[in-house]
Order: structure tokens, then sequence, then C-alpha cells
């Protein structure tokens, strides 16, 4: 399960997909630009997500 954590609060957050309740799992989307994107998605196709926010700055999740 994708469960990111605030490094300045230290609050974490598990997600599951709405639609089919399934614990999200860890990726990383490439992005054109060579970049990546940390994201957590729906193992059953719903969907993606990414990493959400606290204290002003993206949580992380370890992969």
């Amino acid at each position: 399960m994708a469960t990111y954590e605030c490094s300045n609060c230290g609050m974490g957050v598990n997600a599951t997909c709405a639609k089919c309740d399934e614990p999200l799992v860890d990726g990383v989307l490439k992005l054109d630009d060579g970049g990546e994107v940390q994201i957590s998605e729906c193992p059953n196709g719903h969907g993606k997500i990414k990493s959400p926010m606290c204290c002003g700055n993206d949580m992380s999740c370890t992969i």
C-alpha cells in the first residue's frame, strides 16, 4: 500500500482506490522531458495520483 509521509510534521496517509477499495501501489511517471514524478496507481487500472501535499510540500512515499 502506498503510504505517504510528511517530512515536516510526520503525518502519514494510506491510499486506496475509491472505485474498488484496493490499496494503491507505488510507481513513477516518466515525463517527456526526462523527469520523473512519484505516483500511486490503482492495480485494477482505475487511475493514478501524484503525491498528496502537507505543510505546503509534496509528501513522499518509499518506492
